[in-house]
C-alpha cells in the first residue's frame, strides 16, 4: 500500500492531504521514460563502438582466416609461377634447342586476358582489390599453364620422334673390328682398280674374310636383296626412314629378304667378293634424301675416340679402292 503523504496547511492550522495531479504524474512519467529511452541508447552506442558481440567477433575471426588464406594463395602462387618460369625457360632453351623446335615467344606466355571487365563482380567489398588481384594472377597461372602443358605434349611428340630418327640412323660399324683385315678406302677420290683412274669412291671399303659378318647400322626395312645393280654384286639397302638409306655390297650370301624389317646390330649377311670387286671386302654407303654422304660420320654407336680417330686417319688416305 503506497504511502499517503500530507503537507501543514497554514491559513487552517491543519494538515492536508497530498493530492498528486494526473497530468503531472503522466509529464514525470513521459520524463523518466524519455530519460530511460537515452541512456539505454547511450549504452548501446557505446558498448557496440567499444565492445563487440559474438556475432560481431565470429564475423572479424572470419574475415581474418579470409585474408590469412588470401595471403596463403598468393605465396602458393608466387612459388608456382617460380617454378612454371623455370619450366618454360628450360621449355626455350634445352627441350625446344635440343629437338630443334622454335621457341613459344614471351608475348604468347605472358598474354593477358582482353575484353570487358572479367572482375567487376569482386567491386565495392573492404578487401575488393586484393580478392581482384588474387582472381587475375590465378587465371593468368592457368592461362600460362595451359600453354607450357601443350609445349610439353609437342615436345614429347618431338621426343618420339627423335627417338625413332637415333634408332634408325645408321650409327654403328657394318662389320666388327675384330672381324676386319683392314678399313682399305675411303669416301672420296680414289684409284679405279680396274682401270687406274682418279674417281669418286661413294662408300667406305672393309676388307674382311670371306664369310665375315656383316651387321644392320640402323633400324629400317629391307628395300632391296638381290644383285641386279651393276657393279655391287650380291648386294643389300636399308631405308631407315628420314631419308636415310645404307647399302651393303659385293656379299657372299643374304641373311635377310625384301621387305623384312630390320634393328640395328641384326646379322643381314656375309662378306663376299661379288660383282665388280678385286678381293673379299664390304662396300659400305650411306644415302641422305637420294646423295652419298661419306659414312664415317656415322659411326658414334660402336667406336671408341681411339679407334674413330684411326678410322679417320686411314679414310683420309688417297689409296686404291677395291671396287
Amino acid at each position: 500500500m503506497s504511502k499517503v503523504k500530507y503537507y501543514y496547511d497554514p491559513e487552517s492550522l491543519s494538515y492536508r492531504k497530498i493530492e498528486r495531479k494526473k497530468r503531472r504524474t503522466f509529464k514525470y512519467a513521459m520524463v523518466f521514460l524519455l530519460a530511460s529511452a537515452l541512456f539505454g541508447f547511450m549504452f548501446v552506442f557505446v558498448g557496440s563502438y567499444y565492445f563487440e558481440s559474438p556475432k560481431e567477433k565470429a564475423l572479424k575471426r572470419e574475415l581474418q582466416n579470409m585474408e590469412f588464406q588470401f595471403e596463403l594463395l598468393n605465396k602458393k602462387m608466387d612459388h608456382a609461377e617460380k617454378v612454371l618460369a623455370n619450366v618454360a625457360d628450360r621449355d626455350n632453351n634445352i627441350y625446344r634447342v635440343y629437338f630443334e623446335a622454335n621457341p613459344i615467344p614471351e608475348s604468347q606466355r605472358q598474354a593477358g586476358f582482353g575484353g570487358i571487365n572479367r572482375y567487376k563482380k569482386f567491386e565495392g567489398y573492404d578487401n575488393s582489390k586484393l580478392i581482384m588481384e588474387s582472381n587475375k594472377r590465378l587465371d593468368v597461372l592457368q592461362k600460362q599453364i595451359v600453354v607450357q602443358s601443350k609445349s610439353l605434349d609437342e615436345i614429347k611428340a618431338l621426343a618420339e620422334e627423335k627417338e625413332k630418327l637415333l634408332a634408325a640412323i645408321p650409327a654403328i660399324q657394318p662389320v666388327s673390328n675384330e672381324d676386319l683385315t683392314r678399313m682399305a678406302s675411303g669416301y672420296g677420290m680414289r684409284t679405279d682398280p680396274f682401270t687406274k683412274a682418279r674417281k669418286m669412291h661413294k662408300g667406305m671399303d672393309f676388307t674382311a674374310p670371306r664369310g665375315t659378318p656383316i651387321y644392320a647400322s640402323g633400324d629400317g626395312k629391307v628395300i632391296r636383296a638381290d644383285s641386279r645393280s651393276s657393279g655391287y654384286g650380291k648386294h643389300i639397302r636399308i631405308d631407315h626412314g628420314f631419308g636415310y638409306v645404307s647399302l651393303y655390297a659385293h656379299l657372299y650370301k643374304y641373311n635377310v629378304r625384301k621387305n623384312q624389317k630390320v634393328k640395328r646390330g641384326d646379322l643381314i649377311g656375309f662378306v663376299g667378293s661379288t660383282g665388280r670387286s678385286q678381293a673379299p671386302h664390304l662396300h659400305y654407303e650411306i644415302r641422305k634424301d637420294g646423295k652419298n654422304i661419306n659414312p664415317v660420320n656415322f659411326y658414334y654407336g660402336s667406336l671408341t675416340a681411339e679407334e674413330f680417330s684411326k678410322m679417320l686417319e686411314h679414310a683420309s688416305l688417297e689409296n686404291q679402292s677395291l671396287d
